[in-house]
């Protein structure tokens, strides 16, 4: 949702919508599609609020999303995808970790990927048309989207961050949205949320569609994030099995 909230120009239609303001651009046209009677009267435009298209097409017949981390919810985020017509995926995972290459293969086969390949993180920016950082948070991760992997990528490119804000460096971000280094923006998570006011620089980007952390907010998953947790306390005090798929060892630390 947030690739192609941010491929087709969402915050530039909700600020026109919401500030009712007509403005001296083809972004204009948004506002009398949207708010009757202007509608009937506007004026056509062929490229009006026009961005990349994620899928594929006679005049791009390749299309390439890129990962920034490639764990599971990578995975999972990557097969939803290719039905859009996503044909090519570059990933980039921790320097030391051992290379997958049976498992890209496979999943590239069970998937109808044209290729799937791991690559160094300038690879990454410069071959990506869609950008997803879904890498752990932490002081070793902290700003790997600076404003030199920025200025790599493709001016026609979309970053996606819903992992952690701290991984995007948002003054360097805002200056590519700015500067039109990259197409657009779609963030669930902000690097100092939840102190993310309307003069932040990224809320006030209109390429940059801003989410107040809500990736998981469903009815569903919450009601099983809440299960999970009680059945690790239970697991905890009784010695059971923790129901985590990567639990963390607290065997010496206690």
């Amino acid at each position: 949702m947030l690739a192609l909230m941010a491929s087709r120009n969402a915050g530039e239609v909700i600020s026109l919508v919401q500030d009712n303001k007509v403005l001296p651009s083809l972004a204009t046209l948004i506002v009398y599609y949207l708010t009757a009677p202007q509608w009937p009267t506007v004026s056509w435009a062929p490229f009006g609020l026009c961005g990349p298209q994620i899928s594929t097409s006679s005049m791009s017949p390749k299309r390439t999303v890129g990962f920034l981390g490639f764990g599971r919810i990578s995975q999972a985020t990557l097969a939803r995808l290719i039905p859009f017509g996503i044909t090519d995926c570059l990933y980039t995972s921790n320097p030391n970790s051992t290379p997958t290459p049976s498992r890209d293969e496979d999943f590239a086969k069970r998937h109808g990927l044209s290729s799937l390949r791991r690559v160094d993180v300038n690879d990454l920016a410069r071959k990506s048309d869609i950008l997803f950082v879904l890498a752990p948070g932490g002081p070793l991760t902290r700003h790997l989207v600076n404003e030199e992997f920025l200025k790599k990528m493709k001016k026609t490119s979309v970053l996606v961050n819903t992992s952690r804000g701290t991984l995007v460096d948002s003054d360097a971000l805002a200056k590519a949205l700015r500067e039109k280094w990259i197409w657009g923006a779609g963030l669930d998570v902000v690097e100092g949320e939840p102190n993310v006011t309307a003069e932040h620089p990224l809320v006030k980007e209109p390429r940059c569609i801003v989410l107040p952390h809500v990736g998981s907010g469903t009815f569903e998953t919450r009601l099983g994030m809440a299960t999970l947790a009680v059945q690790n306390l239970l697991a905890g005090i009784d010695g059971g099995d923790s129901h985590m798929p990567a639990a963390l060892d607290l065997t010496n630390k206690l």
